[in-house]
């Protein structure tokens, strides 16, 4: 079973859904505590994906295997709450959980959940070709042999270098890595390849019958994304004075703009 956290509303008769947060590659369930302040109306479920936080031990074996992970953690959480298995759920995921997320609506991973809406931030929908597909994987590749075998904080210092984070001040890029540096690299690396976007498919297609549950978040100083966004033909927010990481960058804002999308469809 994943490791959890789950934090009630702090009105306990609220009817409001449940708010499941997946978080990206070198994260954990709590990347997210910025954002809980402002969303203390809404019971919160975050989540430690398979090889990272208290989730590390854990194997991936692929998208399939990480999806149905996170349902059975869902399912168990709701009956832990005394709620009911049809309870209404948002799932916001950043990156990789949002690729993953993205994944589990397009296969049969999700259909048991009640989902009301799926908020990604940053994530890839997938790649259009072979050959992008093969570079992308020498690309993961190269990067889960340095997680495996050199020392993690030289890795993630390295990773944070990036072109993707180039929003990120000095003083948010040292806090990152000081906090990423607790990974194990042999569990990052298998995530790494396990979920690499060179083995996920390409979800545009697929994900057009649910884009009713779809909105995309991302930052305006995140170009590849916010192109990514203008050109996927879904419902999309930009949110200023952030890059590729809105959620670490503006809390506040990426809060209120996940209760607007809720509001919107109730």
């Amino acid at each position: 079973m994943l490791y959890s956290n789950y934090f009630p509303a702090s009105n306990v008769s609220s009817d409001k859904p449940l708010l499941v947060f997946l978080h990206g590659l070198l994260g954990s369930g709590d990347d997210w505590s910025a954002c809980h302040p402002f969303l203390e109306d809404f019971s919160r479920l975050c989540i430690d994906l398979p090889g990272h936080g208290q989730s590390c031990f854990i194997d991936p074996v692929g998208f399939d295997h990480c999806c149905n992970k996170i349902v059975q953690c869902i399912t168990s959480q709701l009956a832990l709450n005394n709620l009911p298995a049809d309870y209404p759920i948002v799932i916001i995921g950043y990156s990789m959980g949002g690729r993953l997320a993205m994944y589990g609506v397009t296969s049969p991973c999700f259909e048991t959940l009640n989902l009301e809406k799926v908020i990604i931030e940053g994530g890839n929908f997938g790649l259009e070709c072979d050959e992008e597909r093969a570079q992308r994987l020498v690309h993961d590749t190269q990067w889960a042999v340095r997680f495996a075998q050199q020392s993690i904080e030289d890795v993630v210092d390295d990773w944070y270098q990036q072109s993707v984070f180039s929003s990120l001040n000095h003083e948010q890029r040292q806090t990152l890595v000081i906090k990423r540096s607790g990974n194990l690299g042999v569990s990052v690396a298998n995530m790494l390849l396990s979920t690499s976007l060179a083995k996920q498919p390409d979800l545009r297609a697929t994900l057009k019958s649910h884009e009713h549950l779809l909105h995309y978040v991302c930052g305006e100083k995140d170009r590849k994304f916010m192109e990514l966004a203008e050109n996927s033909g879904f419902e999309y927010s930009q949110v200023d004075y952030a890059g590729h990481n809105v959620h670490f960058e503006q809390p506040e804002l990426f809060s209120n703009l996940i209760i607007q999308c809720i509001a919107s469809c109730r």
